[in-house]
């Protein structure tokens, strides 16, 4: 499926269903490669995060990850933001509701910034990464940064959890970018 950013892909993956419930492939090499996703992979990682929580906006700035992100359990509105200084969408963002009912997946590109909000009352994500996780070369851009005016669906009444890193994140304006 297209999004704003031509690059962030949505992909809708084949569901075989029946009265046993479902199968689907969360990746198959050819049929990503034939919709635009055409990645080595090299790590899989999975996280489970109570309603209310924020996670990012996180990339690495050397070692970039592509992710393809998807959810197991419940529900999240996933975000990728350009940070490519040559990009005709740099700056902007795309998010979408990803969940384990809709089965979406996003396909995140190296050179974005990532994030997610539990929308329901307990998430699992899963996501596969291009590169390896290098702590010491993630970087964290402020959620709430005004330039960048994402529109998060926080929920009314749920209190917002987020990470020591990401409250200490930088502003869009003061972060370090890729060409």
């Amino acid at each position: 499926l297209a999004t704003p950013i031509p690059s962030v892909l949505i992909i809708n993956p084949k569901v075989f269903g029946d009265q046993r419930g479902f199968f689907l492939e969360t990746y198959h090499k050819r049929r990503y490669a034939e919709a635009g996703l055409n990645a080595e992979f090299v790590q899989d990682s999975h996280s489970g995060s109570r309603q209310g929580t924020l996670r990012g906006l996180h990339y690495q700035i050397r070692q970039p990850q592509g992710k393809l992100v998807w959810v197991l359990v419940g529900e999240v509105y996933d975000v990728a933001v350009d940070l490519r200084r040559s990009s005709p969408t740099f700056g902007k963002w795309v998010g979408v509701r990803l969940s384990a009912e809709n089965r979406l997946q996003t396909w995140i590109p190296a050179g974005f910034a990532h994030g997610f909000y539990v929308l329901s009352e307990w998430a699992e994500v899963a996501y596969k990464s291009t590169d390896y996780y290098a702590p010491q070369w993630e970087r964290t851009i402020l959620w709430s940064d005004p330039q960048l005016a994402i529109e998060w669906p926080l929920l009314a009444g749920v209190p917002l959890l987020l990470s020591e890193k990401d409250c200490k994140g930088v502003k869009f304006a003061e972060a370090e970018l890729y060409d």
